[in-house]
């Protein structure tokens, strides 16, 4: 008959390092990927957001506070900066995306980088 091996408490320690490895590892790689997800996302809202509040600020003549009440739903994380030396907003999630537009006479306003 054999006998069976019983854990020693030596390899306790080694298996709870293990399973906070692997745990930990799941965890970061959700947070890429959530991350990677958002960032997408925020880098669509940041270009619309800066196009929009910069039509709205240097076309319609308007304040940028006043612009804000044109902000869709779901845009509550982007922030917008304006430059009026350069007639320029750049919109912002901060960590993951920003975009400005500036206002050229004759064709809007345009997305950076402008190649024209």
């Amino acid at each position: 008959m054999e006998a069976k091996r019983l854990a020693t408490p030596a390899s306790r320690p080694s298996r709870r390092w293990l399973w906070l490895a692997l745990i930990a590892v799941v965890l970061i790689g959700g947070w890429f990927y959530v991350r990677l997800q958002l960032g997408k996302d925020a880098e669509a809202g940041t270009a619309y957001g800066a196009h929009v509040a910069c039509s709205c600020r240097y076309i319609a003549g308007r304040s940028l506070e006043d612009c804000e009440k044109d902000r869709l739903t779901g845009m509550e994380m982007v922030r917008f900066d304006d430059d009026p030396s350069a007639s320029a907003v750049t919109a912002s999630v901060p960590t993951l995306a920003s975009a400005t537009a500036r206002y050229r006479e004759g064709y809007g306003c345009l997305l950076d980088p402008y190649e024209g």
